[in-house]
């Protein structure tokens, strides 16, 4: 397996494109609320990259994919597409997904929106999602294996009565978009491949509320939950330090 390792300097270009997607997060928050449509959303995600930030929406033509964000309602656990006719309700929980690249690099992130006033099920099941991917983050350093992750992930959601959503995962990322190694969200301790210094990767766990199956609708991009249930995810993009762990698409709300 090809892992690339990315030096100093590919990683200062690469936390540029990742502020640039966490400044797209923080630019939307406030339009995400009851009754606009999940393509008003992209129309302005889009027009914020190219225009303001000078930026590329990587997921525009990607392998057929015509929109900017991924926009994953409920139990849409990931890769749903946006459109003029879903419109936001009160009570759902919405991810929004976006990878920005800069000057060739790319910088992927995903965060999860509760609109309008949520049921207290399902605002645990974003604030359990969240605390996985924190979790897993901690612990990045080198020596440490992937199977560590995976293994942080699964033991945190399974303690709360969730399941890992494990035919999707996370990736290498750079100046190609996905690429090795596949980061698993569930997984043994001390097993699969150790991280080194400059590896870059996203953590991006999937939790459902249910069972762990999924199912790949007609469109050939939109996974929902095979039992109908919520799903939620939070995805940061990081680069491994000499002493830990530097997270490149860091929001200015969070303090990692």
């Amino acid at each position: 397996m090809n892992i690339s390792i990315k030096s100093p300097s590919d990683i200062a270009q690469m936390k540029i494109a990742g502020q640039l997607a966490a400044d797209v997060l923080d630019m939307i928050t406030p339009f995400v609320k009851p009754g606009i449509s999940t393509g008003e959303l992209d129309d302005i995600c889009y027009d914020f990259i190219t225009k303001e930030q000078k930026a590329i929406p990587a997921n525009v033509g990607y392998k057929g994919y015509e929109k900017t964000i991924c926009s994953s309602i409920n139990q849409v656990i990931c890769h749903g597409i946006p459109s003029p006719n879903k419109i936001l309700k009160d009570g759902d929980i919405l991810n929004i997904d976006v990878t920005v690249i800069k000057d060739g690099w790319h910088g992927d992130t995903s965060k999860m929106f509760l609109v309008g006033k949520c049921q207290p099920h399902n605002e645990r099941l974003v604030r359990i999602t969240q605390e996985c991917l924190y979790k897993a983050i901690e612990i990045v350093k080198p020596g440490v294996t992937l199977g560590d992750i995976g293994h942080v992930i699964q033991s945190h959601a399974e303690k709360n009565y969730y399941s890992v959503v494990e035919d999707y995962c996370g990736h290498g990322i750079g100046k190609i978009y996905h690429e090795e190694p596949q980061v698993m969200h569930f997984g043994r301790p001390n097993t699969g491949i150790e991280l080194k210094e400059g590896m870059c990767f996203t953590i991006e766990p999937m939790i459902n509320q249910g069972s762990k199956y999924t199912k790949l609708l007609g469109d050939g991009w939109t996974v929902e939950t095979k039992d109908g249930r919520n799903s939620a995810q939070w995805e940061h993009t990081l680069a491994v330090t000499s002493s830990g762990v530097d997270v490149l698409t860091k929001r200015s709300e969070e303090s990692l």
